[in-house]
């Protein structure tokens, strides 16, 4: 998308952060029925803007922010060929701004953040049926790695 500029998200951010958040749990609602009700929340936003092995970044095209993502660092289990990776998340485009390449460009910039930490393993989390999700990350390069499974013993859900 032609000016399109991805920056790292800053404290001023927070109120269209926030909306983003609300709108990436509506999203998902239908596929994890185990999210609690309203109010709830994914992620404590000013903390990782602030942590120092985060990066949260926006996108900025018709002079609005658009979309969102974030890389933190993570320690990788014990028997793998790493100690840490990149974990992906706060993964969000404005519905009218989706099929642009805009997600591209902010997994990009977190690529190249991850790199500058030396870390060289990606990894994010989508769920099973978000096949648009899916679709957009099998385009930047992301491979099916592990599915999780659940069993609820006290309900239907």
């Amino acid at each position: 998308m032609e000016n399109l500029l991805v920056r790292k998200a800053s404290l001023k951010d927070l109120p269209t952060l926030k909306a983003f958040e609300q709108q990436i749990i509506t999203a998902e609602r239908p596929f994890d029925p185990t999210i609690r009700p309203d109010p709830v929340s994914y992620y404590s936003l000013e903390e990782l803007i602030k942590d120092e092995t985060s990066q949260v970044v926006v996108a900025i095209a018709d002079n609005e922010i658009v979309a969102s993502g974030s890389a933190r660092v993570k320690k990788a289990r014990h028997y793998l060929d790493h100690v840490d990776y990149a974990y992906l998340g706060f993964m969000y485009t404005k519905p009218e701004y989706r099929g642009k390449g805009i997600n591209k460009s902010i997994i990009d910039e977190l690529l190249i953040w991850a790199k500058e930490q030396d870390l060289y393993e990606v990894r994010l989390t989508v769920y099973h049926d978000n096949h648009p999700a899916i679709k957009a990350y099998e385009k930047t390069g992301f491979k099916s790695h592990l599915n999780e499974m659940r069993l609820r013993l006290n309900s239907d859900i």
